[in-house]
C-alpha cells in the first residue's frame, strides 16, 4: 500500500472480515437472485405459453409452440432491457452515486414482475406483447444490478477477500437459477394435482389445461418477492467510502461512515485528500484512460461478450436439449403443465449439480488461484467439453447414453462458473478507478448482454425444433466461441492481493513510474 493513500482507504483494505461484510453480501446478492430467477424462469414457462396461446391442433407431431420470431422476444426482450439498465445505471452509479441509484433498480424489478405476471389482452398476440413490454422494464432494472451491485461490494472488501466477496455476490445467481427451476417445479405439480388431463396425443385439446393460464403468471410474479425483502435493507446501506472520499471530495462523511460500519476510528485527511483527487482527476475515454485502462476495458468487453454467447445459449435452449438428452419426455406423450413440470425439474438437477457447485468452487479457490487463471481455465474446459459433445452429439444423443450426454452438459455449466461467468463478473470491479469504475463495469457487462441477444435471437433457432444436425452445429460454434474467450483472457491482468488504488493506479504509483521512464531518458543521455 502507498504511503499516499488515505487512512480510510487503508482501513477499507486492512479491515478484519466482520459481519457487516457478510450483511453487504445478503444485501447485494439477493439482487442477483431476483435477477437470476427473473431472466431464467420464463426458459421453464414459454412451452407453456405456446400451449396456451399458438395451439395447433390439427398437428399430430407436437402440440402448440410459440413462433420463432415470438420465442426470441419473450426469451430475448429483458436481455436487451437489461443491456440498456447496465448502461444506464452505470453511468448514474458515477455520477449520482452508488446508493442514490441502487434502490431504483428493485423497484423496477419488484413492479415490473408483478406486471409481467397481470399480462392480460384481448388476443394472443395482446398478451405476448404486454408480456414483452414489461420484461424489458424488469430488465432495465436488473441491468442496473449488475454495476452497482459489483462495484460497491468492491469498495466495501478488504483487499485479501475482496475477490471471494464479490463472487460469493455472484454466486446467488447459481441459487437463482435453481429456484427458478424448483418454483416452477413446485407451482406446476399444485396446478397438475388439481387439473389432471390426458397427453396430447390422446386429446389435442384437452391436454392444454386452462388453469394452466394462472400457472405461469404466478411464476413470474413470485420473482418480485426477494427484492421486497431486501428493499429495507439496501436502502439502509451508507454510500461506500471510496466514493464518498474521492468522488464527493468529502473525507470527513467517508472517514465517519466507514468508522461506524467498519467500528473503528479513522483519520479524515481532507488536506491529503485534495491531493489525491487531482492525481487522479481524468475522464473516460481520455488519452490517459486510454493509455493506462484502454487494454484492460477491451479485455473485460469481449471476455464478457464471448462468455455469454456460450452460457446464455446453454441455460436458454436447455429446454430444447433436454427432450433430445432423453430427460424429459415428447411434447406429445405428456399434457402441458407436466411437460412445464418435466422441464423444470430438468433445469433444477442441471443447475443443482452443474452450475451451483461452480459458483462456490469459484468463492473458495479465487484468492489462491487467482482471477486470471481460473478464467482461462474455466473458458478452456468449456471448449473441450462442448466440443466433445458436438463432434460426438449423434452418439450421444441416445437414450442408452443419456448420463453420459447430462454428465458432459453439466460440466460445461460447472466450467461456466467455476470459470469466466463469475470472474468476467469480479475483474471490471477491480481494474478501473472509482471515478469511472461503475460505468467501465456496465460497459463490460453490457457487452455481455450483447453476447446473451446473439445467444437468444441467434444461436436459439438452431435448437428450437430440436433436430440433431442444428444442436451440434451449435454446440461447435459455442465451443469455437469459449476458445476465442480463452485468448482474449491475456488482455487483463491478476488482481488479487492488491488494493484497488493500486491496481488503478490512483495510489499515484502509475505516475511515479511514467515520470521515472520519462526523466530516465535525458540521463541516458547526458551520461552518453
Amino acid at each position: 500500500m502507498s504511503s499516499n493513500n488515505l487512512s480510510v482507504l487503508e482501513a477499507l483494505d486492512t479491515a478484519r472480515t466482520q459481519w457487516y461484510h457478510a450483511k453487504a453480501i445478503v444485501i447485494a446478492g439477493m439482487g442477483f437472485f431476483t435477477d437470476a430467477y427473473d431472466l431464467f424462469c420464463i426458459s421453464t414457462v414459454s412451452k407453456l405459453l405456446g400451449r396456451l396461446y399458438f395451439p395447433d391442433h390439427m398437428n399430430d407431431k407436437n402440440p402448440g409452440k410459440l413462433p420463432t420470431d415470438v420465442n426470441n422476444m419473450v426469451i430475448g426482450v429483458a436481455l436487451v432491457g437489461t443491456l440498456s439498465g447496465q448502461l444506464v445505471f452505470g453511468w448514474l452509479g458515477d455520477k449520482l452515486g452508488r446508493k442514490r441509484v441502487y434502490g431504483i433498480t428493485l423497484l423496477f424489478m419488484m413492479i415490473c414482475a408483478i406486471c409481467s405476471g397481470l399480462s392480460f389482452g384481448y388476443s394472443a398476440k395482446a398478451v405476448i406483447r404486454t408480456l414483452c413490454f414489461f420484461r424489458f422494464w424488469l430488465g432495465f432494472g436488473i441491468g442496473g444490478d449488475y454495476p452497482l451491485s459489483a462495484t460497491i461490494m468492491s469498495e466495501y472488501a478488504n483487499k485479501r477477500t475482496r475477490g471471494a466477496f464479490i463472487a460469493a455476490v455472484f454466486a446467488m445467481q447459481g441459487m437463482g437459477i435453481i429456484f427458478a427451476g424448483l418454483i416452477s417445479m413446485i407451482i406446476s405439480k399444485i396446478f397438475l394435482n388439481a387439473n389432471p388431463a390426458p397427453p396430447y396425443f390422446k386429446d389435442h385439446v384437452l391436454s392444454t389445461q386452462r388453469n394452466a393460464d394462472y400457472a405461469w403468471r404466478i411464476v413470474l410474479m413470485i420473482g418480485a418477492l426477494p427484492a421486497l425483502l431486501t428493499f429495507y435493507w439496501r436502502m439502509k446501506m451508507p454510500e461506500t467510502g471510496r466514493y464518498t472520499a474521492i468522488i464527493e471530495g468529502n473525507a470527513k462523511q467517508a472517514a465517519s461512515d466507514m468508522g461506524r460500519v467498519l467500528d473503528i476510528e479513522i483519520q479524515q485527511e481532507q488536506e491529503k485528500l485534495a491531493m489525491f483527487k487531482s492525481n487522479n482527476d481524468y475522464p473516460l475515454l481520455s488519452d490517459k484512460f486510454i493509455q493506462r485502462h484502454g487494454r484492460h476495458l477491451i479485455g473485460t468487453m469481449t471476455t464478457w461478450f464471448l462468455l455469454d454467447i456460450a452460457f446464455y445459449s446453454q441455460n436458454l435452449t436447455q429446454k430444447d436439449i433436454f427432450p433430445v438428452m432423453g430427460l424429459t419426455k415428447k411434447p406429445i406423450e405428456v399434457n402441458a403443465l407436466e411437460e412445464m413440470f418435466e422441464i423444470s425439474r430438468a433445469m433444477f438437477v442441471i443447475a443443482m449439480f452443474g452450475t451451483f457447485p461452480g459458483y462456490w468452487f469459484t468463492v473458495a479457490f479465487i484468492e489462491r488461484l487467482g482471477r486470471f487463471n481460473i478464467q482461462l481455465m474455466g473458458f478452456f474446459m468449456m471448449s473441450v467439453f462442448m466440443f466433445i459433445i458436438g463432434f460426438k452429439y449423434e452418439q450421444l444423443a441416445t437414450p442408452d447414453n443419456r448420463w453420459l450426454f447430462a454428465g458432459l452438459y453439466g460440466l460445461t455449466f460447472f466450467f461456466a462458473n467455476f470459470g469466466p461467468n463469475s470472474t468476467t463478473f469480479v475483474l471490471p470491479a477491480e481494474l478501473f478507478p472509482t471515478r469511472v469504475r461503475s460505468t467501465c463495469h456496465a460497459m463490460s457487462a453490457a457487452a455481455g448482454k450483447a453476447g446473451a441477444m446473439v445467444s437468444a435471437f441467434g444461436i436459439q433457432k438452431y435448437t428450437l425444433n430440436g433436430e440433431k444436425g442444428k444442436i451440434r452445429i451449435a454446440m461447435i460454434i459455442l465451443a469455437v466461441t469459449n476458445m476465442l474467450g480463452f485468448f482474449c483472457t491475456f488482455l487483463v491482468t491478476e488482481t488479487k492481493g492488491r488494493s484497488l488504488e493500486e491496481i488503478s493506479g490512483e495510489d499515484g504509483s502509475k505516475d511515479k513510474a511514467e515520470a521515472e521512464i520519462s526523466n530516465r531518458g535525458p540521463r541516458q543521455v547526458q551520461e552518453s
